[in-house]
């Protein structure tokens, strides 16, 4: 396919439709940014960040990679982080997992894929750091809780992916980006969230956090919420 033929006229059918449903929408669009959220999510392609918010272009920033890792000397998330917060001056940061992430079941399962090994090796460290969490689902374990028909392989890797998500919350908060802005009083809250595939729902683990005094607390009340529903259906 030397020619992109078939994408092209599906954006001229996608600008008919954007231009019928809000007129003008493009050229306001090309004069400014202004978005209210930066979304932090992996780079699956079925995790589209507008769709699932149910927001136009221009209302989300957004930074993707395998697994929503965010890493601290990851100097193209640091500079996304620091251009929607102190530029766009965003109001929401979005730290969005996904049950069934190939990177999570990779990580999880020591899965060797190449290159990747290397950027997954930081969710291998939050399964080491939650490993008791996680004893019910290893091999040896018991599943006996989990309802019929729930597969016990598929259950850790869904709790991993809601354990990966507070993680990277907190490190997050942790960034210079957050911690300046707080400093000056700048109003910034982040949050954690994971998306079903299986039904197109979002749901946000813990509350949103926009102080040093509510990192400790959020986490703790995130571990809480994922310990009691440990065997819960979230596929």
């Amino acid at each position: 396919m030397k020619y992109l033929t078939k994408l092209i006229a599906q954006n001229r059918q996608w600008v008919s439709d954007i231009n019928k449903s809000h007129p003008g929408f493009f050229e306001k669009l090309s004069k400014q940014q202004n978005p209210e959220y930066l979304w932090i999510g992996c780079s699956d392609s079925r995790v589209p960040a507008n769709e699932i918010l149910g927001l136009l272009p221009g209302d989300v920033f957004v930074h993707r990679n395998v697994a929503n890792v965010v890493v601290h000397s990851d100097l193209n998330f640091l500079s996304v982080l620091q251009y929607a917060v102190d530029v766009l001056k965003v109001k929401h940061v979005l730290v969005c997992g996904h049950y069934g992430c190939g990177g999570i079941k990779a990580a999880t399962l020591n899965e060797s894929h190449g290159l990747i090994d290397n950027w997954l090796r930081h969710v291998q460290d939050v399964q080491y750091k939650h490993k008791a969490l996680l004893v019910p689902f290893d091999q040896g374990g018991s599943c006996e809780k989990l309802s019929k028909g729930i597969n016990c392989n598929q259950q850790k890797h869904a709790v991993m992916c809601e354990l990966n998500v507070v993680e990277q919350v907190v490190n997050v908060a942790k960034t210079t980006v957050i911690q300046d802005a707080w400093k000056r009083n700048q109003e910034v809250m982040i949050h954690g969230c994971v998306y079903a595939l299986s039904n197109g729902l979002l749901q946000q683990i813990s509350f949103g956090v926009d102080t040093n005094d509510e990192i400790e607390r959020f986490y703790e009340q995130a571990l809480t919420n994922i310990s009691r529903d440990l065997y819960k259906d979230k596929m």
